[in-house]
């Protein structure tokens, strides 16, 4: 049998952000990916596939059998029509909290193809955020303070908060996957505003804030925590391996 590719994305900074790296390679750049990522989908039966900006969208997307679009810094506002007055920082490079516009096209293209084709796409956290927005979807560029903590002090692996608690929308893929109410951790300042075409939210917080999104008979998931950091088993990176095997055995 077949053991579905799934595409993981990542980010690119110079080799002297790194302790102890060699300072001859300073000014070298480095592609990283989360380990936690690629474990998970191995576990799940997946082969993890780590994706750099050098990797063709489309020509990529021709042997993908699922696309994980990973965590990592904001969106640049330019992408959603946000205020891009708030744009600080200039090379992501040597910053890795800096908006890295490469990043973004880069997943958007990614995402758009995916879709194309029908690839299964899970986006996490930054993930859920570059799905909503590759389909015309705007975002909160920074959630205001609530009843509910979504910048966790908590390190990563965690469950989350007792209070951050996601409610689901009975009849969803998240309330398949999750059930009716799922603890996740949580480590964002920004959210879904608007969906894009096709998107609903069918998962929030207790304050409102979308937590899920998904497009209703397809196989396209976005959550905004961190499901290779959850302790417990997470269904996210399990169900987009299910779904990649599903497409693969749709397609001989």
């Amino acid at each position: 049998m077949r053991r579905p590719l799934i595409g993981l994305t990542g980010r690119r900074f110079r080799l002297g952000l790194i302790a102890g790296a060699d300072p001859r390679y300073g000014d070298q750049c480095v592609d990283a990916h989360m380990t936690d990522f690629a474990t998970r989908v191995a576990t799940a039966g997946g082969i993890p596939v780590n994706l750099t900006y050098d990797t063709d969208p489309a020509g990529v997307c021709a042997w993908l059998s699922g696309v994980v679009i990973t965590g990592g810094q904001d969106v640049h506002p330019a992408c959603w029509g946000g205020d891009e007055s708030v744009v600080r920082g200039i090379d992501p490079r040597t910053d890795t909290m800096v908006h890295d516009r490469e990043r973004d096209d880069y997943e958007l293209a990614l995402v758009r193809y995916a879709l194309e084709r029908g690839i299964p796409v899970l986006g996490v956290c930054r993930g859920m955020q570059v799905l909503n927005v590759a389909l015309g979807g705007t975002l909160v560029a920074d959630l205001p303070p609530s009843s509910v903590r979504h910048l966790s002090a908590a390190t990563a692996p965690t469950d989350g908060d007792a209070d951050h608690v996601v409610s689901m929308t009975p009849g969803s893929l998240g309330a398949e996957l999750f059930g009716d109410q799922v603890l996740t951790n949580s480590w964002h300042h920004q959210a879904v505003a608007s969906c894009g075409d096709g998107l609903v939210v069918t998962g929030r917080a207790a304050d409102g804030v979308p937590e899920v999104i998904e497009i209703p008979g397809r196989p396209v998931l976005g959550v905004q925590w961190h499901p290779e950091w959850m302790r417990s088993e997470d269904a996210a990176l399990r169900w987009v391996v299910a779904a990649a095997e599903g497409a693969i055995h749709e397609r001989v």
